[in-house]
């Protein structure tokens, strides 16, 4: 996503509206060009992306009829912490032409769909930011963070007659059209289970697996390995890819590098990572988007051996309903906390009192005296359990109005496990 924050004068007569159906090529021609690719518009990519962009929810900004700026949202489903999926609106396709910059076009496109988003019902907005200073002003907060390590397989000291799980379960290897029969019920398994993770739909399925063929994007056939328990029931998933590497001296250097590995037991996380740090001629496996908190490196017997290469934010929230997204949530403590939330662009402003337990929560409008100020994007921060209030606190981020305020909401709000979104979108 790009844009820049506004700083020259505003252009009341550029149109900021819904494209109509015969604007889409112009629109995605603004689109390439916002993200430095080609702007070129080919036939099939007009086809495609007509085929799930919803009009009312595809904007963009017209100065003397061409498109200079994008913008686009969708339905999506995000996981609150205990697995109670909120209806969120997703934010994608975010571009603002170099020749209108700072004009204020992206502060005009998110007012209207952050207004039609809460008009919806939508708890949440979400996004993945290209740019860390863009979003936060208009309330978003990074809510997960990405790492990915590469691995030096010689060095990770996996037993090289390995070749399978010891567990009596097995590792398969399916076609495109098994994992869209066998991924779906996975994927939907964890993320029932795991906060952060959004759904997936029946395209993604098909572009991921390469049913459906974009012709802005080249298409390798990965491989793909399915663990299943020693019952017979499907418990992981990973798709991957290799090079045919080798050195002068005629030695393999191949890399696997991993496009998706999801897993709903530590058993089947266990035996992916070992059968792709076991295939003959592979010497380096990158790992693609983990949660910071991954099993990977400790499951290696020399953890060392897992090299970190990109530790960066990534699904970045703003909360759009205060009292649904903290009801919507589970809490593992006991406690009552008021929050004073600044929300100078939207809706969540306000004072609140959350009462929470194991049991459940309940969230009310308040004129009690704060426990704990913040912007709302800090509380997009700590809704899904990652980031620490009272690490908020020392940064001058959250400020504490009653001592002890911050202890206690890291009780309430933070996972024992971090949440993780391995999607693009």
């Amino acid at each position: 996503m790009t844009a820049t924050r506004p700083h020259g004068p505003a252009r009341p007569d550029i149109d900021v509206r819904p494209v109509t159906e015969a604007e889409i090529p112009d629109w995605i021609r603004a689109l390439n060009t916002g993200f430095l690719r080609t702007p070129e518009v080919s036939p099939e990519e007009i086809a495609d992306r007509r085929s799930y962009l919803v009009p009312a929810r595809t904007l963009g900004a017209f100065d003397a009829g061409s498109c200079v700026a994008t913008f686009r949202s969708f339905p999506q489903e995000l996981t609150a912490v205990g697995g109670t999926p909120v209806p969120a609106d997703a934010i994608s396709n975010v571009t603002v032409t170099a020749t209108h910059r700072r004009r204020g076009l992206l502060t005009r496109m998110m007012a209207h769909d952050l207004t039609a988003a809460k008009e919806r019902g939508d708890v949440v907005a979400t996004l993945i930011a290209a740019e860390y200073p863009i979003y936060g002003r208009y309330g978003f907060g990074p809510a997960t963070w990405t790492t990915e390590w590469t691995i030096d397989v010689p060095r990770a000291g996996v037993d090289p007659r390995w070749s399978g799980p010891e567990d009596g379960g097995r590792v398969d290897l399916v076609d495109g059209e098994g994992v869209r029969k066998l991924g779906p019920e996975l994927h939907e398994r964890l993320r029932r289970a795991r906060p952060g993770l959004i759904d997936r739909s029946e395209r993604w399925w098909q572009v991921n697996t390469g049913a459906r063929r974009l012709d802005r994007e080249p298409w390798t056939e990965p491989f793909y390995a399915v663990y299943r328990a020693a019952d017979g029931t499907v418990e992981g998933l990973a798709a991957y890819v290799c090079d045919a590497t080798w050195s002068d001296a005629k030695q393999p250097l191949n890399t696997a590098t991993v496009k998706s590995l999801i897993a709903v037991t530590p058993a089947a996380e266990r035996a992916l990572w070992l059968h792709l740090c076991s295939i003959d001629w592979v010497v380096r496996v990158k790992s693609g988007r983990r949660a910071p908190d991954d099993l990977l490196p400790l499951l290696l017997p020399d953890p060392r051996a897992a090299a970190v290469t990109t530790h960066a934010d990534w699904l970045w929230v703003r909360i759009l309903d205060v009292v649904r997204a903290l009801e919507a949530r589970t809490y593992q403590g006991t406690g009552t906390l008021v929050l004073e939330v600044v929300d100078k662009k939207g809706p969540a402003g306000g004072r609140w009192r959350l009462e929470a337990s194991p049991g459940g929560a309940s969230c009310t409008a308040t004129t009690q005296s704060a426990d704990l100020a913040l912007e709302v994007g800090e509380l997009a921060t700590l809704w899904l359990g990652d980031e620490s209030a009272v690490r908020l606190v020392a940064l001058g981020r959250v400020r504490e109005e009653r001592a002890g305020a911050a202890v206690l909401a890291d009780a309430l709000l933070r996972t024992s496990r971090r949440p993780w979104c391995p999607d693009m979108f």
